[in-house]
């Protein structure tokens, strides 16, 4: 196998989650460049990376956002987990603002929060703080979305805050 992901949820809604990369953590950007996967990129009329990726090239992540940007396509991203945004801020910095659509969970949003000095942990004064960060393409605004496990999910769109 590729890598290993393992998921537990408890009754009360409780969840984690422990991946184990494996093959991901030997990616690199000629991988993605190869003729036969660069074809899939430009075919993609979306694309979507895991925020885990960063961790391990982001050259790649920032090679098919820059596509996305030049193409007027969709990229989204998820953040992923807390040490995402807590441990790879200047990586995360790079690729915001190509992001058009960002994933992300109540924990997660809160450590962008923290580790972007955004001083708040109110989840949709981030949601608006994060889809205000400049934007590359300008086509469209940025779409951010948070989950919070049962509750309800916060969606910032063209300026509009939903639950």
């Amino acid at each position: 196998p590729t890598g290993k992901c393992a998921c537990l949820i408890t009754e009360k809604v409780r969840r984690s989650l422990v991946a184990y990369l494996r093959a991901a953590n030997h990616y690199k950007v000629e991988h993605l460049v190869m003729p036969k996967n660069w074809a899939l990129v430009e075919a993609a009329k979306v694309c979507y990376i895991s925020g885990f990726f960063l961790t391990v090239c982001s050259d790649s992540f920032v090679e098919v956002a820059q596509h996305c940007a030049e193409t007027n396509k969709v990229f989204t991203m998820n953040l992923s987990a807390e040490f995402i945004p807590a441990d790879h801020k200047e990586r995360l910095e790079k690729v915001l603002p190509y992001v058009d659509i960002l994933f992300g969970n109540e924990s997660e949003a809160e450590s962008l929060s923290k580790s972007f000095g955004y001083e708040t942990t109110d989840l949709k004064e981030i949601a608006r703080r994060i889809a205000s960060n400049p934007k590359v393409n300008e086509e469209r605004k940025r779409v951010v979305i948070i989950t919070q496990g049962p509750g309800p999910v916060i969606l910032f769109n063209e300026g509009v805050i939903t639950e």
